[in-house]
């Protein structure tokens, strides 16, 4: 594994641990969920001999304190924190830009706020529910998970939460078995399980809840691609993500795996998106 410069960069109400690697024209990878920058490690090493790839741990979580534990999560912030680093590591120059999940609302957000600072931009199955036609239905859904977190903890609202994402009828995951991880896997491991409290309590009702711009997603439209997991139709990510493909008048690009299928399958992943990064969205 290609060991990465570590940097800082203080950004209004926190600071962020950030990390870059490779050479060439920089590609900004965007971790969603409860993941950090470690999320990226298999597919920044097989982009970085054609980029530099840059990633960071988001605001709140694993080595980028905020400065208000408690302070409300938006994605025009988060965004506003991506606009730093491309300022910091591209200062002038267009960069390609991807992210995942929830990291994948921050790229929108970040490519409808600064056209001019994007190439392109590849989300990966953002959650924005709002754009679905049973958006009551998972606001609804929304409002039980933070009173299962209020009234009963992480775990459960865990629980609720993955449900809610599973495709309907979907019996539930069984439970793995306990293997022993290498030392820097356990590590990120538990920054994850540390995360986990700020995700579902600050970051999944400030981001799951806005409804994205979509006129100007539109005007973005020959830079911007919209991928999905293969193995994930049906399940409420990509039911989201679809439908906003839908409305922007352009396909979903179809990435192997599942919501996270790029730490199951980095290689192919990678190659894919190194694929998506150059070609043309239309089909």
């Amino acid at each position: 594994m290609t060991v990465p410069t570590i940097g800082s960069l203080r950004v209004r109400g926190a600071t962020l641990h950030y990390e870059v690697r490779g050479s060439g024209p920089l590609l900004l990878l965007i971790p969603g969920g409860a993941g950090d920058a470690a999320s990226y490690d298999g597919v920044a090493d097989e982009l970085a001999a054609e980029y530099t790839v840059a990633t960071y741990d988001p605001r709140g979580m694993s080595r980028s304190p905020l400065d208000d534990p408690e302070a409300e999560q938006r994605p025009a912030e988060h965004a506003d924190d991506a606009f730093r680093m491309l300022e910091l590591l591209s200062p002038g120059e267009p960069a390609r830009v991807f992210g995942a999940s929830s990291g994948a609302i921050t790229a929108l957000h970040l490519g409808a706020a600064h056209p001019e600072r994007v190439e392109r931009v590849v989300a990966h199955e953002p959650p924005v529910v709002e754009v679905l036609p049973d958006a009551a239905d998972h606001r609804a859904f929304l409002a039980r998970v933070a009173e299962t977190l209020r009234t009963r903890g992480l775990m459960p609202a865990m629980a609720e939460f993955a449900a809610g994402l599973a495709k309907e009828g979907a019996a539930a995951a069984a439970p793995k078995a306990q293997v022993t991880l290498p030392p820097q896997a356990a590590a990120r491991a538990e920054r994850t399980m540390a995360n986990l409290p700020y995700f579902l309590g600050r970051v999944v009702p400030g981001f799951m809840s806005r409804t994205p711009d979509i006129p100007r997603l539109r005007a973005l439209s020959d830079r911007l691609v919209i991928a999905c997991g293969q193995d994930s139709r049906g399940e409420l990510p990509y039911r989201a993500a679809a439908a906003l493909a839908e409305r922007l008048g352009t396909e979903v690009r179809h990435f192997p795996g599942g919501h996270t299928g790029l730490t199951t399958h980095p290689a192919e992943f990678a190659e894919l998106l190194r694929k998506a990064l150059r070609a043309s969205t239309t089909r």
